[in-house]
């Protein structure tokens, strides 16, 4: 009887082939099951829309203001994806999430790639396999914003560092594909978000330089025509851009959005020193339990040549993340790749006692706190429908957990990440199914669904657009419904009725909505609410959705609900 031969399984390119399409299984479900988030992912869609509607894929913009922030790279990859694969008018948010899976794809293509050099071929698997199945770039992998993709970028430009540093210690010359692919890195992650992917890269070939004493493997990194390669991939759209907004980006995007982050917590995403440590477990399940022999293999074997290039990507990286006073959940996700790697070569070598101990508890640990996020959503926002789902993530959690720790305290290490792994991507699956059955936080696709019941959809064409909203001026019911999406207030949704145009109105507003119609004589009728939780805002929220009044002043329009706006609506 023939044994598996899982060395001959994942030789040459197909240990990194392999790793990226268990992350295209680990990421899909996120990508095709979860609603429009906000508020990134929605504002990064929905100017990528306006790109495809405008022609300009120079000047980003939402709705009539400039979106300055970032880089253009990713809108122009969603747009590319949105162009092959759909047609903007549909406004599904699958197709704008495709460049987030792939760049998720290429970092544990890239980890694999590169552990394979580095550790061997099975480690550089298992490598890009735990990269691939964390909670984390398993998450980012289906929203579409920047944060996978840089992932991706950067931890190819690492991996093709690794190469490099690798071929020069053993006294080899690098090759040139190696080199190309490190500056193509370099250059995709200055496009996607500017400088971060080039500070975690830089952190870590100063560490490695100032460890080994040695600056002189530097030179082989061709900077005689990287750098020129990189302005030649950013340059003409930041000259572009300069001239556009007569440099308005560049004072918005450094001053209005970078510097604010390096000087305080930006936006209320306020942190403190410690805080990814501590999240760490959650980010990085269902590999948590390999975590406490991932440090303890990076200390024990650091005078190796490859443990010490991962600690120097790591920590570095690590600490600037952690220092910085604007903290989010996916920041450190540049560094998870070493992370990774220093997990999978944890399973070269037997793994002591204390870290095995530590390493199940941390694990179970993670999945019970999965546990508790999925009963709670399910006990406050939870339908029946969201039952079968919960249930599912809460099994598929506790058997990652449980399994996992019972067969590493009892040193089957290979064996124990092979289950967390197994068990955890159908958690995360599950997970996302959950959160797609919390129906009062998707309030804006509820909105969406009143609107085509009543025929008052703007493109269904039946009614004057565009449809005015009090409250909720969240960026997934603008991606829903257009750019010209009248964000306003009690006064501007009596003057839309008035016009002609559907209104929707927030609880809080109905006071002065109804004195505001009644000022202007027009009437409208009520066609459904919608309930729910804005996550964003931290607020409930009660929505109702008014036609307006019959254009031939007879009837009553096209025959949904009853009411009256003037006089108030049941």
């Amino acid at each position: 009887m023939k044994t598996f031969d899982l060395d001959g399984r994942i030789a040459g390119w197909r240990g990194p082939v392999l790793a990226a399409l268990l992350t295209l299984i680990a990421g899909l479900p996120g990508l095709l099951l979860l609603p429009p988030l906000d508020r990134d992912e929605s504002r990064f869609a929905q100017a990528t829309s306006q790109m495809l509607e405008s022609g300009d894929y120079v000047d980003i913009r939402y709705q009539d203001e400039p979106r300055w922030k970032k880089p253009v790279g990713i809108y122009w990859m969603q747009a590319i994806a949105v162009g092959l694969t759909s047609d903007v008018e549909d406004r599904e948010i699958a197709p704008y999430r495709i460049p987030s899976l792939l760049g998720a794809m290429l970092a544990a293509w890239a980890v694999a790639w590169a552990g394979s050099a580095m550790l061997g071929g099975r480690v550089g698997f298992f490598g890009g396999a735990i990269m691939g199945a964390t909670f984390l770039l398993s998450t980012e992998a289906g929203i579409a914003k920047t944060d996978a993709m840089l992932c991706g970028a950067t931890t190819l430009a690492m991996a093709a560092l690794a190469r490099i540093y690798m071929a020069t210690k053993a006294g080899e010359r690098p090759i040139r594909p190696h080199k190309l692919l490190f500056w193509i890195g370099i250059g995709l992650s200055i496009l996607i978000k500017g400088p971060i992917g080039f500070l975690v890269v830089a952190l870590a070939i100063i560490a490695l330089s100032i460890w080994d004493r040695n600056i002189k493997w530097l030179y082989r990194l061709g900077w005689g025509w990287g750098l020129p390669l990189v302005a030649l991939m950013v340059g003409p759209w930041a000259i572009a851009i300069t001239i556009a907004t007569d440099g308005g980006f560049w004072r918005e995007a450094i001053g209005g959005d970078l510097a604010p982050k390096i000087a305080g917590a930006h936006e209320s995403h306020s942190g403190f020193p410690g805080m990814y440590l501590l999240l760490a477990p959650l980010l990085f399940f269902p590999s948590t339990l390999l975590l406490p022999a991932a440090v303890s293999t990076g200390w024990s074997r650091r005078a190796e040549p490859a443990i010490r290039f991962l600690v120097c990507w790591l920590v570095p990286g690590w600490l600037m993340f952690e220092l910085a006073p604007t903290k989010l959940w996916h920041y450190t996700l540049p560094t998870f790749g070493a992370l990774a790697l220093l997990a999978a070569a944890a399973l070269a070598q037997p793994i002591g006692k204390v870290s095995r101990i530590t390493g199940a508890v941390l694990g179970a640990f993670a999945a019970l706190l999965i546990i508790g996020i999925t009963v709670y959503g399910l006990t406050v926002y939870g339908t029946s429908t969201a039952q079968t789902w919960a249930a599912l993530t809460v099994v598929m959690a506790l058997a990652a957990g449980a399994m996992g720790g019972f067969l590493l305290l009892n040193r089957a290490p290979v064996a124990a990440l092979v289950a967390s792994l197994a068990f955890g991507i159908v958690a995360h699956a599950a997970l996302s199914g959950t959160i797609r059955q919390l129906r009062p936080l998707a309030i804006a696709p509820q909105l969406e669904k009143a609107l085509e019941a009543a025929d008052l959809h703007p493109r269904q064409g039946r009614t004057p657009g565009p449809v005015a909203i009090t409250g909720f001026h969240e960026p997934s019911f603008v991606f829903l419904t257009g750019r010209d999406t009248d964000l306003t207030d009690a006064q501007g949704a009596a003057e839309a009725l008035a016009e002609g145009r559907p209104a929707i109105v927030e609880g809080r507003d109905a006071d002065a909505f109804r004195a505001a119609a009644a000022r202007l004589g027009v009437s409208g009728r009520a066609v459904g609410t919608v309930n729910g939780y804005n996550y964003s805002a931290g607020d409930p929220v009660s929505l109702t959705v008014y036609a307006p009044p019959p254009r031939n002043g007879n009837g009553n329009g096209n025959g949904n609900g009853n009411g009256n706006a003037a006089a108030g609506a049941e």
